[in-house]
């Protein structure tokens, strides 16, 4: 007999993190999207993987994915109302093995569909396991003052990242990779996905401009608090610029120096000689 999925860790952790991002303000109305890639071990526990309630036809190819499970927030659905309903809000899929659909395997009760950005996660997916076995999560939101800061600040990769790493100490030591930026692209496309995906193979944080950004990372927690660190460090920014602007900084020598101390390279040639 298996378990009550609703006891199962992966469900607890995606109710707390989608409370907490409405909580912030980061994901208003159907704003935002979760995935979550888990173990064969943690599914069997609750699940009959055999049995699939349907299939949901995808506009990707995501055979490299074959075979592998993933928790989902859903089409259209309030990250508010996911601990109250997970089962109405969240959806458990199994990519299937032409990787041309998915298979629900639980959830979406109302008859949801998986998040319309599920091509752009899992292409984000795909790049972040090329270089990093161990990632699991990628995550979408609008983070208030990194979202602001698109408007007010040269976008360039170089600029932003260290804009980012001299608002807080803690950004060089959190992301030393920096951040990507792609162009404003309609969401919701296979063309938005490979963009975000291509900048995922160097870096775990891309921006998207008047839009919001994506976060990866190995668990829950890590990927939640890299975007919450980028997104302080931009509240500082937004502070400071309604204060008169920056009058003193952390220097590069002083960014150096964190590096060394805390064992992290800063990206190359995104600090002065």
């Amino acid at each position: 007999m298996t378990k009550d999925i609703l006891d199962a860790d992966f469900i607890k952790e995606m109710a707390k993190t989608t409370s907490n991002l409405y909580r912030l303000g980061w994901d208003e109305r159907n704003g935002g999207n979760i995935t979550y890639l888990l173990d064969e071990k943690e599914v069997v526990e609750y699940l009959d993987v055999k049995q699939i309630i349907r299939t949901i036809p995808m506009d990707f190819d995501g055979e490299k994915l074959a075979g592998k499970y993933f928790l989902v927030t859903g089409s259209g659905k309030y990250f508010k109302n996911v601990e109250e309903a997970p089962a109405v809000n969240l959806g458990v899929i199994q990519v299937s093995e032409d990787g041309k659909a998915v298979h629900l395997l639980w959830g979406y009760t109302d008859g949801g569909l998986p998040t319309s950005e599920l091509p752009a996660h899992f292409m984000s997916h795909i790049a972040r396991l090329s270089v990093d076995p161990e990632n699991r999560v990628v995550m979408h939101c609008h983070a208030t003052h990194l979202l602001a800061m698109t408007f007010t600040h040269e976008l360039t990769e170089r600029a932003f990242t260290r804009t980012l790493w001299q608002m807080c100490t803690e950004c060089l030591v959190v992301f030393p990779e920096g951040v990507g930026i792609i162009p404003w692209l309609v969401p919701g496309t296979n063309d938005i996905g490979k963009a975000t995906s291509e900048k995922m193979k160097e870096n775990r944080l891309i921006v998207w401009p008047h839009h919001g950004i994506y976060g990866a990372g190995q668990s829950m927690d890590e990927t939640f608090g890299l975007i919450e660190t980028a997104e302080k460090a931009a509240e500082v920014y937004t502070i400071v610029m309604s204060q008169g602007g920056i009058k003193q900084a952390i220097t590069d020598e002083q960014l150096k120096a964190l590096g060394e101390r805390f064992g992290v390279e800063a990206k190359a040639g995104y600090l002065n000689n």
